[in-house]
């Protein structure tokens, strides 16, 4: 007679010990744990298709066979044929009848050229790949390896270019929450912009707005490309610097934008952003917060929990905030009108108010 296939549940999962026979226990799932060890190689099939080229190339062809794909991109069919159905096995590609096809998915997402394209993205996302396995050591120790804050031109400059096509949607849909477009003349401010995707939006849906743009040296020059391919540059101010040190107006900007850069700071020096924002608003401004926020518990926001993870692994600063948390310090720092915006989906952002001054009308 063979054993049962957990025998050690005989003497834990007994009538006497808990109440029924051991038989009827039905063991967790290992599929979690396959789950995460497969994660690991699921990453470099993407990063690896993409740097093939190959959604760019079943967009131009159609569907089409490994044989064929292989041929236009100059690699092995064989090999090309294993990586496809690894493409498909994580559901970013179809196969049918032996024809390999874009899927809704990757055309929007993965293609160069699609609707919300995060081609560039992927390879960077996740930081320097070297940290990641000397991720214990950085517990250990309390600091990464290499951290990013060593050489930020070298990191960001990929980062800002590759998140670009993303917040750019999520900052022109944020117009419906904010109304930036119906404000007379304003003066925007944007710390840490990256490619500026914030002030392209503002300044493209509001002709009569003027910004500042920050960044560091080495990676502002993103910004003052894109601006200035979309004929933008004449209204805008680029003043490089640390967003810590750069000289700020007092009481002078209708519209303080902190995108995506908190996570990376820590809440001690996020408050001090958000101290800087409040002294720098005229009294009716407000300030946009953007980031992927933890939830009070800390074990539901997993996106939020993981990305707190990479700030780990690679900042020396960085690590995931709460709502509760940011929500609380913008209250401390003097804003009112906390509330919360989704522009579009898992892009959040706090938008909050400097009180006006007596007897002045607040901002639309």
């Amino acid at each position: 007679m063979r054993d049962a296939a957990y025998p050690e549940l005989k003497t834990t999962h007994t009538i006497a010990r808990a109440g029924r026979p051991f038989t009827d226990y039905k063991p967790p799932p290992a599929a979690p744990v396959w789950d995460v060890i497969e994660g690991y190689g699921r990453f470099h099939v993407l990063v690896s298709a993409l740097e093939l080229g190959v959604f760019d190339a079943l967009e131009r062809l159609g569907p089409s066979t490994g044989d064929r794909l292989a041929d236009e991109l100059g690699v092995s069919a064989t090999h090309l044929t294993t990586l496809l159905e690894g493409v498909v096995a994580i559901h970013l590609l179809d196969q049918r009848f032996g024809l390999f096809e874009l899927n809704d998915t990757a055309r929007r997402y993965l293609t160069t050229d699609g609707a919300a394209s995060m081609a560039a993205l992927v390879p960077v996302s996740p930081g320097p790949l070297a940290n990641w396995q000397q991720l214990t050591g950085t517990v250990r120790t309390g600091r990464p390896a290499d951290p990013v804050d060593d050489d930020p031109v070298g990191f960001y400059v990929p980062l800002v270019e590759g998140t670009f096509t993303t917040i750019s949607r999520m900052a022109a849909r944020a117009d419906g929450f904010i109304r930036y477009s119906a404000l007379d003349a304003p003066r925007i401010l944007d710390l840490g912009a990256g490619g500026a995707p914030w002030t392209t939006a503002v300044l493209t849906a509001n002709a009569t707005a003027t910004a500042v743009v920050n960044d560091l040296p080495g990676v502002i020059g993103v910004a003052e490309r894109r601006l200035d391919d979309r004929d933008l540059a004449d209204r805008v101010e680029f003043r490089p610097g640390s967003f810590h040190e750069i000289d700020l107006e007092a009481d002078h900007y209708d519209l303080i934008v902190l995108g995506h850069i908190c996570r990376a700071e820590g809440a001690d020096r996020a408050g001090a952003l958000i101290d800087r924002a409040f002294r720098a608003l005229k009294p009716g401004g407000r300030v946009v917060l953007s980031d992927y926020f933890a939830d009070r518990q800390r074990s539901l926001a997993g996106h939020a929990l993981m990305m707190g993870v990479t700030m780990m692994a690679s900042t020396v600063h960085g690590e995931a905030l709460s709502y509760g948390d940011v929500a609380d310090r913008l209250r401390v720092a003097g804003f009112e009108a906390v509330r919360l915006i989704e522009p579009i989906g898992f892009q959040e952002a706090f938008v909050a108010s400097k009180p006006p001054r007596q007897n002045e009308s607040r901002t639309p």
